[in-house]
């Protein structure tokens, strides 16, 4: 039962640290598409590809800023599984 609950809490961890890492990208993403969508109504543009650009840009962008934060975040979690793996073979 205890590697059951270790298994359950690791599991939860990692789609909390999945959520993090990919939240801001999304997020930043979802609110150009939908504000590049709005212009493009607003001025009956129905080009398809005009919203790949910013999206592409602001998630450049979005990578820039926080890319360090989210390499940190992701390089804890592997230590701490790591660490888990180990003391579970041990």
């Amino acid at each position: 039962m205890q590697e059951d609950a270790q298994l359950l809490a690791l599991a939860d961890r990692t789609l909390w640290v999945t959520a993090l890492i990919v939240g801001p990208v999304l997020l930043c993403a979802l609110a150009t598409g939908l504000i590049v969508g709005i212009i493009q109504a607003a001025t009956s543009v129905n080009e398809q590809t005009l919203t790949f650009v910013p999206k592409l840009a602001i998630t450049a962008v979005v990578f820039v800023i926080l890319g360090g934060t989210m390499m940190a975040l992701l390089s804890d979690f592997m230590r701490e599984i790591f660490a888990q793996v180990a003391m579970m073979s041990a």
